[in-house]
């Protein structure tokens, strides 16, 4: 079985509380057996890849444009797309369920595509717009359990379908 992939989004720009909140939910998502995918630059995703490398965690990095050597620190692979905030779509197509934490316009793009695919949704300590997230966590802890929990049932009822044709 393949580990699940759980994306975190959020701001290019972290306030310590923010990337500390990142930071944890990254280690907790690695700790579970998780592949965190993020945006692999810097604020919220620099925060959550570096927590996820802290305990030996894989983390993906679709970045933006086409230097690999960009990726904060904490990427394990690093995919350069050369596309922009245009990757903001790959990012959720790679993940199962996403945590958005703190996060301006491109963190509400990821958001939207999530709901448009089906892709769970976890705020923590955000101001997306009602109806964006599909549910609040209290703290990063909750924040990656919640992910883990819907990314695995929304795994179990893909698997049931292709079973049942």
């Amino acid at each position: 079985m393949r580990p699940l992939r759980i994306g975190v989004i959020g701001s290019g720009e972290a306030a310590p509380a923010e990337a500390g909140l990142a930071h944890a939910v990254g280690a907790a998502l690695a700790r579970a057996g998780a592949i965190v995918v993020c945006g692999g630059m810097g604020g919220v995703m620099r925060a959550a890849a570096d927590g996820a490398s802290s305990e030996g965690g894989t983390v993906v990095g679709i970045l933006p444009g086409s230097d690999a050597g960009a990726a904060a620190p904490g990427v394990t692979i690093p995919i350069p797309t050369g596309l922009g905030e245009a990757r903001n779509v790959i990012v959720v197509r790679a993940s199962e369920a996403v945590v958005a934490i703190a996060g301006e316009w491109g963190t509400l793009s990821e958001a939207a595509f999530s709901r448009k695919f089906g892709v769970p949704v976890i705020g923590l300590a955000t101001s997306l717009p009602e109806g964006v997230v599909d549910e609040t966590a209290g703290d990063a802890a909750d924040a990656a359990a919640r992910a883990l929990e819907l990314a695995e049932a929304k795994r179990e009822r893909r698997q049931r379908r292709e079973v049942n044709g």
